[in-house]
């Protein structure tokens, strides 16, 4: 169990890793899929809309093709089962991603949480602990739960 998430740290600090890297040349992508996995099934089993909400996020945000996207969400699941902690992800995005792209990430987050409907306080847990890992402010935290809340429909908003 502990195997794959060593691995997956020597891969990202290794210097020859990069060039047969998947996804991207830094990992953050794969660290932030599967801190947004840790988000959706923190209060069990997704939903089928939830885990389109995913696919959706992944595909967008970060320009990937379904096939590519399918991969990484696969791979990003198997890093999330073996993590003890939020750090594993979160410390791999900070060295990878500049504050806005973290803001993004928080967000995406909080589509996440939002995609069903309602917001436990699982869910709002585990956002606050990740911004604060990620350097994301309270207020900043707050700003994108309240903009993303009122993206969702009125019956939904779960707030």
């Amino acid at each position: 169990m502990l195997d794959g998430l060593r691995q997956f740290i020597a891969d990202i600090v290794s210097p020859t890793a990069h060039d047969q890297r998947v996804f991207d040349d830094t990992g953050y992508r794969l660290a932030a899929t599967a801190l947004l996995i840790h988000v959706l099934s923190i209060d069990g089993e997704p939903s089928p809309v939830e885990k389109r909400k995913l696919h959706s996020l992944i595909e967008s945000r970060f320009g990937l093709d379904p096939g590519t996207a399918d991969q990484l969400i696969a791979s990003a699941t198997l890093i999330e089962g073996e993590a003890v902690d939020l750090y594993h992800f979160t410390s791999v995005i900070m060295r990878s991603v500049d504050e806005a792209g973290r803001l993004r990430i928080v967000e995406m987050m909080w589509e996440l949480v939002y995609a069903d409907g309602q917001v436990s306080e699982f869910e709002d847990n585990v956002v606050w602990r990740a911004a604060d890992l990620l350097g994301v402010s309270s207020r900043d935290r707050l700003d994108l739960k309240h903009r993303v809340a009122a993206r969702q429909p009125a019956a939904a908003s779960g707030t």
